[in-house]
């Protein structure tokens, strides 16, 4: 158990990061806050957004979780809004992407989960389907994106996956949750390493499934390791335990995040790859807070003898966290010093949408409502 002055600090954390939010919220509304990768731009308003990036359900998501927070109906309101425009991903489709998962878990599957509205609902189960069709059966992993090598599986699709958990527990249709299984398995053969570390890509042959290579993506190198990419492991495979009951997903869950613990610095933010070079120095506070929620629900899932380690990490996190926050009610910005892949310094050390959800669910973890939002056991 979390000792009562981590509770407190957690408690006036939570407060601080809510007032922030609320002064933003009216000024925001149901738009879709993003960074542009390449410029590293910061456009609160979203007039920058593309409607089927998978950064966009983070704005509604953080929207039903202050309402969890505050039952105020505004924030209800926003979320609502950003599903409805979400459809037109949909009605597009020409760049629909394994990310679906982010985008309709937090925006429809949050809605139906906290009002039962029907259409949510519906809008879930579409973008499951959606998923569901992007599986290869042969090689046994979800394709990640339209725009590169059909080959390509990526350790962010662990997130993704618990809308299919979510699809099997509606309809009681196994497949769903088949693939995720498949999924899940292929990634614990081939992209957690022996000491914990993770790929971010793996390139399958899709016709035998294959190991073909394992490319840079976002971080410094092939065969190093970005920190976000432990985190989205550290999450994704507590989630997957979560959703599946697998033992072998709590420990590598476990292993994925001994090997994240102990590559930070004290009183440091993450660095954007544990492996790169010493010098430039690049940190990313997204890192951190996905990672924390991980390490929360960790705790949570252990022997209590066990959970101290993972509590202990996650409150040295947030208190990091904190110190990396902007509670400037002039600037409508969150959490600073998050970055979006090594070898992009237009996108260092910027504010990213994900970091602040992260940030706000693991605070509201803490509080004991985080909406549970990707667990659907």
């Amino acid at each position: 158990m979390f000792s009562d002055n981590d509770k407190a600090f957690a408690g006036e954390f939570l407060e601080k990061v809510v007032r922030k939010i609320s002064v933003m919220a009216p000024q925001i509304g149901g738009n879709f806050p993003t960074t542009n990768s390449n410029t590293g731009l910061w456009d609160p308003y979203g007039k920058t957004a593309d409607i089927s990036s998978w950064t966009t359900a983070f704005w509604p998501g953080m929207m039903w979780l202050m309402y969890l927070k505050t039952g105020d109906a505004m924030y209800k309101e926003y979320a609502e809004e950003c599903e409805r425009k979400l459809d037109e991903a949909f009605d597009i489709f020409t760049y629909i992407h394994h990310d679906v998962g982010f985008m309709w878990s937090l925006s429809a599957v949050a809605d139906y989960k906290i009002t039962g509205n029907e259409k949510s609902k519906a809008r879930a189960m579409h973008a499951a389907t959606i998923l569901a069709g992007r599986f290869n059966h042969v090689a046994k992993y979800i394709r990640a994106w339209d725009h590169s090598s059909e080959k390509w599986a990526i350790i962010d699709c662990m997130m993704n996956i618990p809308l299919l958990s979510f699809a099997t527990k509606i309809q009681g249709d196994p497949r769903f949750r088949q693939i995720a299984e498949a999924h899940a398995d292929t990634v614990a053969k081939t992209f957690i390493r022996p000491d914990g570390s993770s790929n971010h890509i793996v390139e399958f042959d899709p016709e035998t499934g294959e190991v073909l290579a394992t490319p840079r993506g976002q971080g410094y190198d092939s065969g190093s390791s970005w920190s976000r990419g432990q985190a989205w492991a550290i999450y994704g495979f507590i989630l997957a335990y979560l959703n599946m009951g697998k033992q072998e997903y709590l420990d590598i869950a476990k292993k994925v995040a001994h090997y994240f613990i102990s590559n930070l610095e004290e009183g440091k933010l993450p660095r954007v790859d544990f492996r790169a070079p010493e010098e430039p120095v690049y940190y990313d506070s997204s890192a951190a807070s996905i990672a924390t929620c991980g390490l929360i629900e960790i705790a949570k899932a252990v022997p209590e003898n066990e959970a101290k380690l993972y509590e202990n990490a996650a409150i040295k996190l947030l208190r990091v966290l904190d110190e990396n926050c902007n509670y400037n009610e002039n600037e409508l910005r969150l959490l600073e010093n998050g970055s979006s892949a090594y070898h992009k310094p237009n996108g260092m050390h910027m504010p990213w949408i994900f970091g602040d959800y992260y940030l706000l669910e693991a605070l509201m973890k803490l509080d004991g409502n985080d909406g549970r939002f990707t667990v659907h056991n």
